[in-house]
């Protein structure tokens, strides 16, 4: 059969990449295009534009680039209907995506499949009109959605688990542990690691990463701090927020520097749910200026009590969670000395992370997601 997938940024393209692998298993004539990236790519069939050029974020780029937005769509569109693909499969990315599940519906008999449910618990819950009114089927990863959309929007979808399991399960298998291998290779001393995990956004990066360096060189004695570069951020961009002697940028390689790291301070995103998967103590760092208007904001327009998966997979405070005025100097001290080996929290954290294991379930997302969506089809 003929899949046409359209993911938008990196997480997205590694999670349909892990698909497209799962789909080839058990549909041996699958063939491929996609609007993707390069975890996508080695999997075969036809790239037709690539995240880098369409993955555009917060109001201001949006706004400069929407000609170059409307363009990636409309050939997006025309591009479906040309090939005429079996399935169209949306991953994530729900500002684009919902949009061309709607041509679909008016246009074609193309049925959509979505794989990575838009967030819109947290805010969008309008987007429900949208979604059951154009998307035939939608597998979600996060247990709690089927509370969201079965129960309170009488919505069926298909949990089939969550993809990051898979790809940490499968890290930790390619990648035995080597602290001594690690240091070495990066130029690291022997003294525990303090991860620093400050978002893939330059805004983001700007916001946060000075409080998170500034707090944890207070550590510089005992810990050596490394932060985690995003593969889109140029190293030049973070020498204006750190102090390059005291600490160390390595780019490319997060799951490394999670997996021989002590503690970390984590940007909120999937980075807090990986962080927790190879049981690093966190504390959740989300800074914004205006930050008491923020936090009023918050209360008014989020549907969510959390704004880490961690926490909204337990549905308890697993991991503190520091977001918009809650974000300065001293509570950020505070919640790093409580995490670190021998502090008060620590240990009530990674029993957290267990229960939050238990409630994501066993690896295979994207294995149970893939037969799952062979078999509708042949159905079909």
């Amino acid at each position: 059969m003929k899949y046409y997938l359209i993911a938008g940024e990196a997480s997205g393209d590694l999670h349909a990449g892990k698909l497209m692998e799962a789909l080839k298993q058990h549909d041996a004539a699958a063939a491929f295009r996609y609007f993707g990236g390069d975890e996508m790519q080695r999997q075969g069939g036809t790239l037709v534009r690539h995240y880098k050029d369409t993955a555009y974020m917060g109001f201001i780029p949006v706004l400069l680039h929407l000609r170059q937005i409307f363009r990636n769509m409309d050939l997006c569109k025309q591009d479906i209907v040309q090939w005429q693909p079996d399935v169209v499969i949306l991953v994530d990315y729900p500002g684009f995506n919902l949009s061309i599940a709607e041509f679909l519906r008016k246009n074609t008999q193309i049925p959509v499949y979505y794989y990575i449910a838009p967030k819109i618990w947290a805010w969008k819950e309008h987007r429900i009109k949208n979604i059951r009114r154009d998307v035939d089927e939608l597998f979600s990863i996060l247990p709690f959605e089927i509370e969201f959309f079965e129960q309170k929007h009488h919505y069926p979808i298909h949990y089939v688990g969550n993809p990051s399991l898979d790809e940490v399960h499968e890290f930790l298998a390619q990648h035995p542990s080597d602290p001594e291998g690690f240091r070495r290779e990066h130029g690291l001393d022997n003294r525990p690691i303090i991860a620093l995990l400050a978002g893939s956004r330059k805004q983001e990066i700007k916001d946060n990463l000075p409080m998170m360096a500034q707090i944890a060189r207070e550590h510089a004695a005992d810990y050596q701090i490394v932060l985690a570069g995003a593969p889109n951020i140029e190293l030049s961009y973070y020498h204006q927020f750190i102090d390059k002697e005291q600490v160390h940028i390595l780019s490319g390689c997060t799951y490394r520097i999670l997996q021989h790291s002590a503690a970390a301070l984590v940007t909120s995103g999937t980075a807090t749910l990986e962080t927790a998967l190879f049981r690093v103590p966190q504390v959740v760092c989300y800074y914004t200026a205006c930050g008491k208007a923020v936090s009023v904001l918050r209360k008014l327009f989020l549907k969510v009590p959390f704004v880490s998966l961690v926490n909204l997979i337990t549905a308890e405070e697993v991991v503190p969670e520091l977001v918009a005025d809650q974000m300065n100097p001293e509570r950020l001290r505070r919640e790093l000395q409580a995490i670190l080996p021998g502090g008060a929290g620590r240990e009530a954290q990674l029993q957290g992370y267990q229960r939050m294991l238990s409630r994501l379930g066993e690896p295979g997302a994207p294995d149970r997601a893939a037969e799952q969506m062979v078999q509708l089809l042949q159905k079909k």
